[in-house]
C-alpha cells in the first residue's frame, strides 16, 4: 500500500483520510500548465485584437496596437517554450492505444458519463490524448509560420508571398487552438472535481476510481511508468 510508513515519501501518491486523495500533479507541473494556459489566453486576445478591424479594441488591454504588435510574438516565443516542457514532461503518457480508440468509438458513453461502459483508461482518455497531440501539432504551426511573419527579425529571409501564406496559416491554426481550448475549459469543468488536480495537485480516490481506473490500479501496484 502507498501510504505504508514503509514506503518513502516520495511514492506516498495515495494518502489515507474521509475522501482519501490521489496525488495527480506536482506542484512544478502545475506551474508549468498555469503558464501556458496564462500565455494561451493572452495570445488569443492579443492575436484577435490584430486579426480583424471590429476586435480592435482588445488592443486597450495591452495599452494600445502598437504595444500589442510588440508583445504578441514574445507571449508567443514564451508560451512555446512553456507547452514544450509540459510535451516532453506528458508525451508518453499520451500515446494511442487500442483501448483508446474503443473509447472514442463510444460516444454515447462518454457524452452520458456512463464510466462503466467504457473500457478503463490510465491517467488519460481518448478526449485528452487528442487534445493533447492537437494543441502540440497546433502550437508547433503557430509559432512556425509567427516567426515567418515576425517582421522584426525574420522579414528579409521570407518572399512576401511566404508571409502571405503564413498568415493565413497562423490564422487558420489560431482559430482551430482557441476552439480546441474552449472544449478543453469545458470538459473540466463538467467532469466535477477535474479542476481540483490543476488547482490542488490532488483528486479523490472516488473520481480517480470512476474516471481513471487503470491509472488508480498502477498507483496502487507502485509501477513508476504508469503515472
Amino acid at each position: 500500500m502507498t501510504t505504508d510508513s514503509n514506503i518513502p515519501t516520495r511514492r506516498r501518491v495515495i494518502h489515507d483520510g474521509n475522501p482519501v486523495m490521489v496525488d495527480r500533479y506536482s506542484g512544478l507541473a502545475r506551474l508549468n500548465h498555469w503558464v501556458t494556459a496564462a500565455g494561451l489566453i493572452l495570445l488569443a486576445l492579443s492575436g484577435l485584437a490584430l486579426f480583424h478591424p471590429s476586435l480592435y479594441f482588445l488592443t486597450g488591454l495591452f495599452g494600445g496596437g502598437t504595444f500589442a504588435r510588440f508583445i504578441h510574438p514574445w507571449i508567443g516565443v514564451v508560451t512555446f517554450v512553456s507547452f514544450a516542457g509540459l510535451f516532453l514532461r506528458f508525451w508518453r503518457l499520451n500515446l494511442w492505444s487500442k483501448a483508446d480508440s474503443r473509447w472514442l468509438g463510444s460516444p454515447g458513453a462518454v457524452l452520458s458519463g456512463d464510466e462503466e461502459a467504457l473500457p478503463e483508461v490510465g491517467k488519460y482518455n481518448a478526449g485528452q490524448k487528442v487534445y493533447f497531440w492537437v494543441m502540440s501539432i497546433l502550437i508547433l504551426i503557430l509559432f512556425l509560420t509567427g516567426s515567418v511573419i515576425w517582421m522584426e527579425y525574420f522579414a528579409a529571409y521570407f518572399t512576401i508571398e511566404q508571409r502571405r501564406i503564413a498568415v493565413l496559416i497562423h490564422s487558420i491554426s489560431a482559430i482551430g487552438a482557441i476552439c480546441a481550448w474552449i472544449v478543453h475549459v469545458y470538459a473540466a469543468i463538467w467532469v466535477r472535481g477535474t479542476l481540483n488536480a490543476m488547482t490542488r495537485g490532488q483528486v479523490t480516490g472516488g473520481w480517480a476510481w470512476r474516471h481513471h481506473r487503470k491509472w488508480l490500479r498502477d498507483l496502487v501496484s507502485g509501477n513508476p511508468n504508469k503515472r
